[in-house]
């Protein structure tokens, strides 16, 4: 079963909050979609739990239990998380003023951020320590060096590329193939490639790679099991290529 909720698209500062910083969480009973709305507030959105897609445009984003998404006030947005997702989500008012831009950007989810935030739900925090606390959770909010991040091309020519792609990231079919079979030269998909995503077609293959491997991960799926559902011979070229994308191992996202 999948359910649709609907949420409004709103301004930044459209609606004036009483906080600083409020935690929201949830676990989905179905898998479930986010229409594209947007929020008053600024939103930091990660799991406990499994892994959630964020779709700013045309980029598409993984939110995971170690790398969550800041989503600025009044950013449309859309989201799909699967059924049994634990998801968190932080709304900070807006003209709150920490380290992170006003664009969306990924954040390392880093135990004392988690320790910071779960302070602010305890329910005898007084008013003192609760504005230390959320100063402190401004203080430590970087941008991460690293994202889960898939550029969609839109083009017609590349249509057809990324839809086989994403819907089996397995797919072994080269560039070269792929220009045999769309009727045009390697070098046009290369440079189509390169202008709508800003990478090479194999790193983007690598990307949508990542991104479905991370989902698996955070189900608790063996390693070696996601490594061949994701189209690599051994989980050792798994762990090399999700290394180079990531700048991490596969096993930082596995639930164990």
């Amino acid at each position: 079963m999948r359910v649709t909720r609907e949420l409004p698209a709103l301004a930044a500062g459209e609606v004036d909050v009483p906080f600083v910083i409020k935690g929201y969480e949830e676990v989905v009973a179905d898998d479930t979609a986010w229409n594209e709305h947007s929020h008053p507030w600024h939103e930091l959105l990660w799991n406990e739990h499994g892994a959630s897609t964020v779709v700013v445009g045309s980029r598409v984003w993984c939110v995971t239990p170690t790398l969550g998404l800041w989503m600025p006030a009044g950013q449309l947005h859309s989201a799909s998380a699967v059924a049994g997702t634990a998801y968190r989500a932080h709304f900070f008012r807006h003209g709150t003023v920490s380290a992170l831009p006003d664009v969306p950007v990924a954040v390392d989810i880093t135990p004392l951020l988690r320790l910071l935030l779960e302070r602010l739900e305890e329910e005898d925090l007084t008013s003192r320590s609760r504005a230390v606390t959320e100063t402190m959770v401004l203080d430590v909010l970087r941008p991460s060096p690293r994202a889960l991040l898939v550029q969609l091309p839109t083009s017609p020519l590349l249509r057809p590329i990324v839809d086989a792609v994403r819907a089996d990231p397995a797919h072994q079919r080269t560039l070269a193939g792929w220009a045999s079979s769309l009727g045009c030269s390697a070098r046009t998909l290369t440079r189509a490639f390169r202008t709508e995503t800003g990478t090479s077609f194999a790193r983007w293959v690598a990307a949508v790679r990542a991104q479905h491997a991370v989902q698996l991960l955070s189900r608790g799926f063996e390693v070696d099991v996601v490594a061949d559902a994701v189209g690599y011979r051994s989980a050792s070229a798994f762990g090399a290529a999700f290394r180079r994308t990531t700048g991490t191992t596969p096993g930082s996202f596995r639930t164990r």
